[in-house]
């Protein structure tokens, strides 16, 4: 009989772990938070990927030089190491088979990077005359984006899973742009800006790039993340502030909101069920959200046990079971509620079944 592959062993026991961890919840709780804690000791710090075996990446700042890429999964945090000659890395992104994309400074530039726990680091390189990269995404048939920057300006790029570069173009004359996301299929999304002018795009092999407009009475827009279904989320901003929004090819560009009394939101990531998290602005500060076509905006600190002293502030990534990757802070209670002096909290949500 043929053995199973590895991811789905490890996916089978993440999903035998977190029915267990979501029978604890309370009857009314829809996600049981669960405690990262690797950026508790950084004031400064980033995670942004998240794949479907609850895996997470990004940076921190150790006790070395620099901001060091890290890889956490079952409590436990593992460095990734920067290129020759560098003294810092970020992880951006992190894909079912757990390779992780990112970016690591050298002696002259910053230089994207691909890795696996069996390669190692890569420099994934820049297009011809260009100093500088970095790759923000990465699908499992390992086609990373990202951008390459130079005496010529900044662009989006691709890097095939053979290693080749591919520019992706601007969407307008004078434009610089960036890669952020791509799905299954190839489809990539991203901005295209000049000053005070941007614009989310989305580009495909057989469209090239394609403007995705703004919302009603903004004057820019980004593009965060797609899934397979092409559903394409970020946030467009003018005079009434910044809102996520949810681009589809039949309905255009929706916007979804703010928690009542907010004045600003962003989406950050869309999984294939369509949910989508990100974060808003609220009386109490910033907060982190989910948004579902049922049930609108919604603020995932009032998802979670009450008896917690943390506030989300911010979802940054949703996985296909659901999984929420969130950040925040400890809650004094005594109404600072955006302590920015705070170390920065990492939380798996689970949901309840």
């Amino acid at each position: 009989m043929k053995a199973p592959r590895p991811d789905k062993v490890r996916l089978a026991l993440v999903i035998s772990v977190l029915i267990g961890v979501a029978q604890t919840a309370y009857p009314a709780d829809r996600y049981v938070p669960q405690d990262l804690g690797m950026l508790e000791q950084a004031l400064s710090g980033i995670v942004r990927g998240f794949n479907i075996l609850g895996e997470a990446v990004g940076g921190s700042i150790g006790s070395g030089p620099g901001k060091r890429a890290f890889l956490a999964r079952e409590g436990s945090a593992e460095v990734i190491d920067v290129l020759p000659g560098g003294d810092s890395s970020l992880a951006h992104a992190i894909n079912q088979l757990g390779t992780v994309v990112g970016s690591s400074n050298t002696p002259t530039s910053i230089r994207a990077f691909l890795w696996t726990r069996s390669s190692g680091i890569r420099d994934l390189g820049t297009l011809p005359g260009d100093s500088s990269s970095e790759a923000f995404g990465v699908n499992r048939h390992n086609e990373v984006v990202g951008f390459s920057s130079g005496t010529a300006g900044i662009e989006a790029v691709l890097w095939t899973s053979d290693g080749q570069i591919q520019s992706l173009g601007r969407l307008r004359e004078g434009d610089y742009s960036r890669a952020f996301a791509i799905n299954e299929r190839g489809e990539i999304v991203g901005t295209s800006a000049r000053p005070r002018d941007a614009r989310a795009f989305l580009w495909t092999r057989s469209q090239g790039m394609e403007n995705l407009g703004v919302l009603a009475g903004n004057s820019e827009s980004s593009a965060t993340s797609i899934n397979d279904a092409g559903q394409v989320v970020g946030y467009s901003s003018g005079p009434r502030g910044t809102r996520a929004f949810l681009w589809t090819r039949t309905g255009g560009m929706e916007d979804l909101g703010t928690l009542p009394g907010g004045d600003h939101s962003r989406a950050l990531a869309i999984n294939e069920r369509g949910e989508i998290v990100g974060t808003s602005g609220s009386p109490l500060g910033a907060r982190a959200t989910l948004w579902t076509r049922t049930g609108g905006i919604q603020d995932l600190n009032a998802l979670i046990p009450s008896r917690t002293n943390f506030v989300l502030t911010q979802a940054v990534n949703v996985n296909d079971l659901g999984l929420i990757l969130a950040i925040g802070h400890d809650d004094d209670h005594e109404g600072n509620y955006d302590n920015h002096e705070s170390p920065t909290r990492v939380f798996v949500l689970v949901p309840v079944p």
